[in-house]
């Protein structure tokens, strides 16, 4: 039997809108199926479509060129720090607004993705999620450097204090060369670790983010 596959990914739509303040992405035809057929045999008949989007939209993972004008891009991250990496859920669903270092006091990190589950997720496409999220202190994102987290994901709007323009998260993880994901959904069916963490984006030459289909294999 083959191992279970969770997705921890929305999905992408016309007109949806996933950060407050930048312009939802236009899905279209660039060929219709109809105006194909003109150039295949009669049965025969292909759609092209478009999109036009910001980097930041729906589920995506930054790189260190996101926050930083000599860090490395998309191309340049290892697929060794996005994908098939051992995974651990810390449950921050009952912490408050602000998720400190002690959210994750005796839970081994080291080498590992570490997704936090705060369950933000459930306010997807309403007007909640962009007030009030959870997000992460700077001493938790120092304490998760230290601890050697290779790779760190939420389940919110976004994993600093917006109001915060230092953006210490962001900051202290993407300086360290941590990738970080936002907006994931799905943690709550994950256990608390025994899965494999895989979230590759494009690889795109000087960009800092782009949209991924972040997901998790269980171990049998």
């Amino acid at each position: 039997m083959p191992n279970k596959l969770i997705d921890l990914s929305h999905e992408v739509e016309h007109g949806m809108i996933t950060y407050k303040g930048l312009p939802a992405p236009i899905i279209c035809d660039f060929l219709s199926r109809e105006d194909s057929r003109k150039h295949y045999s009669e049965g025969t008949e292909f759609s092209i479509g478009r999109i036009e989007m910001v980097a930041n939209t729906g589920t995506y993972v930054d790189s260190p060129f996101h926050r930083f004008a000599d860090g490395i891009d998309l191309s340049e991250l290892p697929l060794e720090s996005l994908a098939d990496l051992e995974g651990v859920v810390v449950h921050a669903e009952s912490l408050g607004r602000a998720i400190t270092a002690k959210a994750f006091d005796g839970i081994g990190i080291r080498g590992k993705a570490v997704l936090v589950r705060t369950d933000w997720s459930r306010h997807w496409q309403t007007d909640q999620y962009f007030e009030g999220h959870p997000y992460l202190t700077k001493d938790a994102s120092e304490y998760l450097v230290n601890a050697g987290a290779a790779f760190v994901g939420i389940d919110t709007y976004n994993i600093d204090d917006t109001t915060d323009g230092t953006r210490p998260a962001h900051t202290t993880l993407l300086g360290n060369n941590i990738p970080i994901c936002e907006h994931m959904r799905g943690l709550e069916l994950l256990p608390d670790g025994g899965f494999r963490f895989h979230a590759a984006p494009v690889k795109v030459k000087a960009f800092g983010t782009f949209p991924v289909r972040a997901y998790a294999v269980l171990d049998e």
